[in-house]
This record gives structure tokens, sequence and C-alpha cells, in this order.
């Protein structure tokens, strides 16, 4: 079993690899303006799973990712020439969801700004239900024990 940490660096090094080659590499027409946004390595180096996005359409999406997995063989040939490792990881590519998250995010904030505002100005009309201060006084019986000490 390995470290986390060497999980971690390798996770970085594989992210730089796939991206450049990404970059340089793949001569596809079918992919889009792809961002690897995470890299996950299990713990025993096997496996990777690359995490991306794919800025466009929801069509652009889905022939980038079609792209992506019919380049997933000359991807790890390179990250097999360019990583320091005694096995090369398997890879998979699973779409991030950043943006539907971001979108659905921004939706809500803007939603509880609105709710605020309605708020704020239902406060500026509201009026107390009963007297303004609810609470019940105590009796001021100074007064009373005055007129009953002078009578004795």
């Amino acid at each position: 079993m390995v470290d986390a940490a060497r999980a971690a660096k390798m996770a970085d090094r594989i992210k730089v690899i796939v991206a450049k080659t990404l970059e340089r590499g793949i001569k596809d027409p079918r992919m889009g303006f792809v961002t690897i946004t995470d890299v996950k390595v299990t713990g025993d180096l096997q496996h990777a799973s690359v995490f991306y996005t794919v800025y466009g359409t929801d069509e652009e999406r889905i022939d980038s990712a079609a792209a992506l997995k019919s380049a997933t063989g000359m991807l790890r040939s390179e990250l097999g020439k360019n990583l320091t490792a005694r096995l090369t990881p398997s890879l998979e590519f699973i779409a991030d969801g950043i943006p539907e998250n971001a979108a659905l995010i921004e939706s809500l904030l803007t939603e509880a700004a609105a709710r605020d505002a309605e708020v704020e100005n239902l406060k500026k009309t509201a009026t107390y239900a009963g007297d303004e201060d609810p609470y019940v006084k105590p009796r001021v019986i100074a007064d009373e024990d005055d007129d009953v000490d002078e009578s004795r």
C-alpha cells in the first residue's frame, strides 16, 4: 500500500500529462474545449479517475466524452512514457458536474436574495399583534407601602 502523499503527487502528475497531451496530441474533431479539473488515484496506484469539464453545448459534451473514450489508450501510453512508476494506471474519464453545480448554487442564491428582499418589505409595513411591549410590568408597590406605614 502506498501513502496518500505519493498518490496525490502521482494524481497531480497525471493531471498535467493528460492536459498537455489533450492540448497538443489529440486530433479528433469531436474534441471540444476540455478542461481537466481533478484526478483521483487509488491507493495502489492502479487506477486513475480523471474528472473533466467541457465548455459548450450538451452535444459538444457528448462528442468530447466519445473522443476521450476513444483516446484513452493513447493517453495511457503517454502516461507510461512520462511517469516514473512501475505500472501505468488505467484511466477512466468522468464528466465533472462543476458547471451544473455552479448554476444550481447561483439560482439558489438568487432565490434567497429575492426572499430576503420580500421579508425586508414585509418588515417595513409590519405592525405588532398586540401591545408594542407584551410583557407584564411589575406593579410599583412602594407608594402603597408608604401609605400603610403612616397610618400606624
